[in-house]
């Protein structure tokens, strides 16, 4: 059984959680996500089983789109709604839309340097950041850069606002709340992140957790093939030969990542450099 399914995520599980359950429906040891949503956050969570583990970092690199809501007036050492109060704002609270919008459009448009929460997996020295934070101990996350690709300010409501964030891999929304908190003088954290998007998968197409059973997997599962954004190319019978024994294939075409097919039979993903195609994960 190799495949991936498009998991709609519900609040409350974890990401590891999801990947369980998916083991045990499946009867299959190797399965794995592609890329974490926290406890709290809902959405897409691709799901790969069996020989589709290999592609979980194509999958993971891919842009995201969220949904988030930012509630303003307080910040948290989490950067969310379930972590310890560390600042709060007394006075009433008055969120300008047009500010807010520009806000968004001067800070948080293309590249930017970002600092991931303290709880977070980031490894530092070979510990997770949130077991440095959770042990009382200081961490030091170096900035990173990110690209925000678009952001939309949907709505203000009360001390609350809804923004869309189409964004690349790595970045962290609780981050971008907690840093519009301190543009605007409030503080805020993210009190609800939804996940519309991940690469090809969308939240239109993901399935409900509860809706996979041993019945219906195999049917609720997508090809490898299928979700991978590369051209295609087909080999003649020698050159299927060669590729499936690792060795460098003559093709004539333009550099770059490609889906490999023998006749209608997927074989994984190759990388033509300088006319010469080669294995990147096979697929068999």
């Amino acid at each position: 059984m190799n495949g991936i399914i498009n998991v709609l995520k519900p609040p409350g599980m974890t990401s590891h959680d999801v990947v369980s359950y998916i083991r045990k429906i499946s009867g299959i040891k190797k399965v794995g996500h592609t890329g974490t949503l926290d406890p709290g956050a809902a959405g897409v969570l691709p799901i790969c089983i069996g020989k589709a583990t290999k592609l979980v970092d194509y999958i993971t690199a891919k842009d995201k789109t969220y949904i988030c809501e930012i509630t303003f007036g307080k910040e948290t050492d989490t950067y969310d709604k379930y972590g310890k109060t560390l600042t709060e704002y007394k006075e009433q609270i008055s969120l300008d839309y047009g500010l807010l919008k520009k806000i968004l459009k001067d800070n948080f448009t293309g590249d930017i340097e970002q600092i991931p929460p303290a709880y977070s997996a980031i490894k530092i020295d070979g510990k997770r950041a949130y077991d440095l934070a959770r042990s009382g101990e200081e961490v030091n996350i170096p900035k990173r850069e990110v690209t925000i690709y678009e952001n939309k300010l949907i709505r203000i409501k009360d001390n609350t606002a809804i923004i869309k964030i189409n964004c690349s891999k790595g970045t962290y929304i609780r981050s971008i709340c907690y840093d519009i908190g301190k543009i605007t003088g409030y503080g805020a954290y993210m009190s609800f992140l939804l996940r519309v998007k991940t690469g090809v998968f969308d939240i239109k197409n993901a399935i409900q957790i509860s809706d996979i059973t041993k019945e219906n997997i195999k049917n609720v599962m997508l090809t490898m093939d299928s979700v991978l954004e590369f051209e295609e190319i087909t080999l003649n019978d020698i050159e299927t030969k060669r590729f499936i024994n690792g060795a460098l294939v003559n093709k004539k075409i333009s550099n770059g990542m490609y889906k490999v097919y023998s006749d209608n039979l997927f074989l994984g993903t190759g990388t033509i450099k300088n006319k010469k195609l080669k294995v990147d994960k096979l697929l068999l």
